[in-house]
């Protein structure tokens, strides 16, 4: 399963989207308290709709507040574990997908803000999906964004050992007040996935 030989990038057949924790695990929390999950679950949805309306085939990791991890596995550490094992399978369950991962940032000092693109090596197209999809955000969503896309190694599990063009969209920082206080509007959620879409959407159109 986690072996790093890439697939390579012919046509894409499939869209995977994938929303970091869920069930037992809330990601990180807001100042207000709100947990990570339940907006990275929400802007999946509405990318998944997106997609799908658009004609891509799409698949996601999970469409609710649940874990996948395996029946019977008992700790939250092997239940955490399994969750993951079986996000990257679905991740490399074709050749030909594009994949992305949603997450929301987070930092001691809440000064920090802005939506961020990490990409690992192990597929040559995964650098060419984060650039999209950052200038996506900086282009329609986030002009004052000048991030610049990020290399991953192992400690981003999903990224470094998916076989696909794979990228974690880090949305923006629930430490930061104001970007919070979008992130857990409705209005704000669509415009992400709308970013994210329209990201995807460029690089498939540009390979």
């Amino acid at each position: 399963m986690r072996a790093r030989g890439a697939y390579p990038l012919e046509t894409v057949n499939y869209v995977f989207v994938d929303t970091a924790h869920g069930g037992f695990d809330g990601g990180c929390v807001s100042a207000e308290g709100v947990p990570e999950k339940g907006i990275n679950l929400s802007i999946l949805l509405r990318l998944r709709d997106m997609l799908e309306i658009s004609g891509y085939d799409v698949e996601v990791t999970r469409d609710s507040d649940v874990s996948i991890h395996d029946k019977g596995i008992e700790g939250i550490s092997k239940q955490k574990s399994s969750d993951m094992d079986n996000r990257l399978a679905l991740f490399n369950k074709y050749e030909n997908a594009v994949c992305v991962s949603i997450h929301q940032n987070q930092f001691t000092d809440p000064v920090y803000h802005g939506a961020q693109m990490f990409y690992s090596a192990s597929n040559k197209h995964s650098e060419s999906l984060a650039r999209s999809i950052q200038s996506s955000f900086a282009e329609t969503l986030q002009p004052e964004n000048k991030r610049e896309i990020k290399l991953c190694g192992k400690e981003l599990f999903l990224c470094y050992y998916s076989k696909n063009p794979t990228v974690m969209v880090e949305c923006g920082f629930l430490s930061n007040p104001e970007e919070a206080a979008l992130l857990n509007t409705e209005e704000y959620q669509e415009k992400v996935a709308l970013t994210i879409f329209d990201g995807i959407n460029d690089y498939v159109n540009d390979n």
